[in-house]
């Protein structure tokens, strides 16, 4: 990961939750934030990790840091856990993602949701979330499933089966009851050009 795609992904995620590109924000919420503070840490470390200079001097303190507000917010997504743009955390408290799902961009994910790999079974592996997905408090997402673009999961529910584009999904196991998707759920995706000009 190139320093400028780390810097596009930290101010995607920022915006997502501020709608602002400053990086007086940026320190403020670094700062104070809450989950904003998870999100920053996790892809300092991903970009850390990845650079061969600074991958035995800041890569530690940046993953000691990560590990306390893994405890601290109850979130548990390791940093190598391929999560693009725009990535927006609603609340701290029982996020677990297994570190080999794949997230698209403008992801809402809830307190209490498990993206989880399954270990046998047809649908042995981890899940692949499209882009701008809404999912729920509480819901579960589990096994090699697919989940398209614009898609709502309810509170809840529990995956275990693709889903296609525009779906609203509600229930145990989760059921298709619209096309209705993700509209209205997901906001401030319009970062691109904001994060361009503030360059």
């Amino acid at each position: 990961m190139k320093f400028n795609e780390y810097k596009y992904l930290v101010y995607s995620d920022l915006y997502r939750i501020t709608g602002a590109v400053r990086p007086t924000t940026l320190i403020w919420y670094v700062l104070t934030g809450g989950t904003y503070k998870y999100n920053f840490w996790m892809r300092t470390c991903c970009y850390l990790k990845n650079n061969v200079w600074l991958k035995y001097s800041l890569y530690p303190v940046a993953f000691f840091l990560l590990n306390h507000f893994k405890y601290k917010f109850g979130i548990s997504i390791p940093p190598e856990t391929k999560i693009d743009s725009g990535f927006y955390i609603g609340h701290f408290g029982g996020i677990i993602v297994s570190r080999h799902s794949i997230i698209g961009k403008n992801c809402n994910i809830s307190h209490g949701v498990t993206v989880g790999r399954a270990n046998r079974g047809k649908n042995k592996g981890s899940p692949v979330l499209r882009d701008n997905i809404y999912i729920g408090a509480g819901a579960k997402i589990i096994g090699a499933v697919t989940i398209g673009n614009n898609v709502a999961i309810g509170a809840n529910c529990v995956v275990t089966k693709n889903i296609p584009d525009h779906s609203v999904v509600v229930g145990i196991p989760g059921k298709i009851i619209s096309q209705e998707g993700s509209t209205e759920y997901i906001n401030k995706i319009d970062y691109d050009n904001k994060i361009m000009s503030a360059r």
